[in-house]
């Protein structure tokens, strides 16, 4: 070798090692720099410990379902034993190949990413953690990415030190945002497939690993095709990496995605009506059970487990009954008004309709918002004139449309609207809420925020008053007449004789018959004869909680409650006399399973164990004589036997209907020994309402999705609804074994229950 070829090699030999340990030094150099914090803070021992995640607050069900969640990001943390083993297997095979052989950093796949680009990427699920925890989104600088590049690599390192790889592999899959209000693997896997993560099939784990890349990009519910390529890339990297077989692989990279597109939003889901309620109770709970710190829980970020009464199953019977019946009682409503002039309200003038439109166009969400940006009135009602694309309710699924939103408001007064509440009497816990027909496009909640006139079914208040007092008896005949309670008494200012709705008079009644029948004359002799203010004190102790006026006009219903303290005062009669208030929730829990709050039935006394069996035994008239019939199999009129009723209930049912003036609501209120329940449908305005009783009684409107909701939970066996016989009193001394009517007695009544 020539002088000149021994001095050039030598040369090159020295660069080549200067580069190689100047490039060795300074990367040495970055990364002590970047773990003495010269590229930005680092986290803290405390901090990678308990990393800050924004964590949802689940509501779980009686039966262990999560029925909702309050969320600022929608992620329930898993644990790594929560993981099915494919999903694993993807995202290593994915992700990081090499993953359970470094301790944070690949310096392999670095280096084949420096020194071939587009080889693929060179970060560690470690390290992508360390960027998604502390580092955030990455620089466009190449300067202060390689300062990023050098925190996420100490970071790494650390987060090897502190966790196994089984809890990395979780943390990073509960961290990542899926899109969709999917953030992290179990919110994914749910909204996605609507399953648990361990529940996932091999290729519904691909998918989601394959959404790892970039899930703006790969949507499934945007781009099917480009995320079904992504996750058949995914099941090759699987075959490669012996997670499965050739075959397999061919096999799943054939299937469609399979989606089950579940969203989780407020809207969605069961016990939307409840859990909006369920918010409002938790916003008033956080601000009297402050943190060991003081500081407030953040129902939306803290994860806190909230543990309800509602049954997930008796839920679902609830919304599904609601709907089934409102549905084809709107299309009846919808022919009815095709004849009505002033559809939908009956006996308003011009002006009184012009008023009620103002009223739900000052009261809507987008009037508000305008007035809140500082929109004048005359460019709020030109924006109400001017059409515009919407989404609007029907009973056949949402329809998308162009109208004005004062045109929409005129479509959504003809709505009717109905709820649902159930209540176990014996613990008061609350086991089904429907709120509505539609929580997106309905919010006002018919359970418990609403109050609309009882009717009827504030009867019972003043026959269980009589018999705890008096010690009546279902037996006791008075004489279906006119009765008046004149003027002064009781501070009425003129005299008071109630009418029949009938306009029926004539013979004697029983108290049975005179309740199934809701005749008003003998409840005006009733309420005289125990006085007014001592109905309303059992009410409330029953559980009535709005302020009621003590008049003889109330022995009728015209009182405004809701639907809530009607089926919580019912279940009194049902628990023997004593008052469990409702609970609606159990236990609290905060992010690690502590419990914060275990909750206990709060309990009252209201009537004698007898006295409630006597009025249980007074509203099972309704059901087996009066204008609750179509609950049995078969009845009787005229003689003959009318059968062709859905129903057929053959166990005890002790109910109530009610129907408010003009059939403006229609009531029923149903107990069985463990469950009470109570269905009211009306309009919004009390206008809005049938022409006629005979579908605008509350027999018609309400009884129905009564009957189809315990329909439902009677054939749910594991639900253990009871149709047993009402547990009697030992010893009952008020006579209750009433003589039995002939045939031609049995004719009901079905129209005598308005409350005027």
């Amino acid at each position: 070798m020539t002088k000149k070829k021994k001095s050039n090699y030598r040369k090159y030999l020295i660069w080549f090692w200067t580069i190689v340990l100047g490039g060795f030094l300074t990367v040495c150099l970055l990364f002590f720099t970047a773990s003495i914090g010269g590229f930005g803070a680092l986290p803290t021992f405390e901090e990678l410990e308990n990393p800050q995640t924004n964590l949802a607050t689940e509501v779980i069900s009686a039966d262990g379902i999560t029925i909702g969640k309050y969320a600022a990001e929608n992620r329930t943390p898993v644990k790594f034993k929560e993981l099915p083993k494919n999903l694993v297997n993807a995202l290593v095979a994915t992700e990081d190949e090499r993953y359970f052989n470094h301790s944070g950093i690949d310096f392999k796949g670095t280096a084949r990413a420096v020194l071939k680009p587009g080889s693929g990427g060179a970060s560690t699920i470690t390290q992508q953690l360390a960027k998604m925890l502390f580092t955030g989104k990455a620089s466009r600088n190449i300067f202060v990415r390689i300062g990023q590049k050098m925190k996420e690599w100490v970071v790494a390192v650390k987060l090897e030190s502190q966790y196994t790889k089984q809890e990395i592999i979780a943390m990073y899959l509960n961290k990542y945002d899926f899109l969709n209000l999917a953030v992290g693997i179990r919110s994914a896997a749910r909204i996605y497939f609507g399953k648990e993560p361990i529940d996932l099939e091999i290729h519904e784990s691909a998918m989601l690993v394959g959404m790892l890349k970039n899930s703006s990009y790969f949507n499934p519910l945007r781009r099917e095709q480009k995320v079904k390529q992504r996750r058949n890339v995914v099941l090759l990297q699987m075959t490669k990496n012996n997670y499965i077989s050739e075959d397999k692989k061919k096999e799943l990279q054939r299937l469609p995605l399979d989606l089950n597109y579940t969203p989780e939003s407020h809207d969605e889901g069961y016990a939307t009506y409840f859990r909006t309620h369920l918010q409002k109770v938790m916003r008033k709970w956080v601000q009297d059970n402050p943190k060991p710190n003081g500081e407030e829980y953040d129902i939306f970020r803290d994860g806190l487990k909230i543990y309800v009464t509602i049954d997930s199953r008796m839920q679902k019977y609830a919304e599904d009954a609601v709907s089934e019946h409102m549905a084809n009682l709107q299309t009846y409503f919808f022919k009815e008004q095709k004849r009505n002039k002033t559809a939908p309200f009956y006996d308003l003038e011009k002006d009184e309709i012009a008023r009620s439109y103002d009223r739900a166009r000052r009261n809507s969400d987008r009037y508000k918002r305008l007035k809140a940006g500082g929109k004048s009135k005359e460019e709020i009602n030109k924006i109400f004139k001017t059409k515009t694309k919407m989404k609007i309710f029907s009973w056949k699924g949402d329809i998308d449309t162009i109208m004005s939103p004062n045109d929409s408001i005129r479509y959504y007064k003809h709505f009717l609207r109905s709820g649902l509440v159930s209540i176990e009497p014996q613990t008061g816990h609350i086991k089904a809420w429907v709120g509505g027909i539609n929580n997106k496009h309905f919010k006002y909640d018919a359970v418990a925020q609403q109050k609309r006139q009882v009717g009827s079914t504030f009867k019972p208040f003043v026959y269980a008053t009589a018999i705890n007092q008096l010690r009546k008896s279902p037996c006791d005949l008075y004489p279906n007449t006119p009765y008046t309670i004149p003027k002064g008494k009781y501070g009425i200012p003129e005299p008071w004789t109630p009418k029949n709705s009938n306009d029926k008079y004539g013979g004697m009644l029983s108290l049975k018959d005179a309740l199934a029948t809701s005749t008003n004359v003998v409840t005006a002799k009733l309420i005289d004869q125990v006085a007014p203010i001592n109905v309303v004190r059992l009410a409330e102790a029953a559980g009535i909680e709005t302020k009621i006026q003590a008049n003889p006009s109330i022995a009728l219903g015209a009182v405004d409650l809701s639907l809530l303290e009607m089926v919580s005062a019912y279940s009194t009669f049902a628990n023997k006399g004593l008052r469990v208030k409702p609970m609606i929730i159990t236990r609290i829990e905060d992010k690690n399973g502590t419990v914060l709050k275990d909750f206990v039935p709060e309990t009252q006394e209201v009537l004698s164990e007898e006295s409630a069996y006597v009025i249980l035994n007074l509203l099972q008239g309704v059901a087996d004589s009066g204008s609750g019939i179509r609950l049995r199999a078969k009845w009787t009129s005229g003689g003959k036997a009318v059968t062709g009723f859905p129903y057929e209930f053959t166990n005890e049912i002790a109910g109530k209907t009610g129907t408010t003036q003009n059939q403006s609501d229609g009531w029923f209120m149903g107990i069985v020994p463990n469950l009470a329940t109570g269905v009211w449908t009306g309009g919004e305005d009390r206008a809005t309402h049938f022409a006629g009783i005979t579908k605008g009684q509350g027999a018609t409107m309400s009884l129905p999705s009564w009957a189809l909701f315990m329909k439902k939970c009677y054939a749910d066996k594991s639900l253990n609804i009871s149709m047993e016989k009402f547990e009697k009193p030992e010893n009952l001394s008020i006579n209750i074994n009433c003589v039995e009517k002939t045939d031609e007695d049995k004719n009901v009544i079905e129209d005598d229950e308005t409350n005027f």
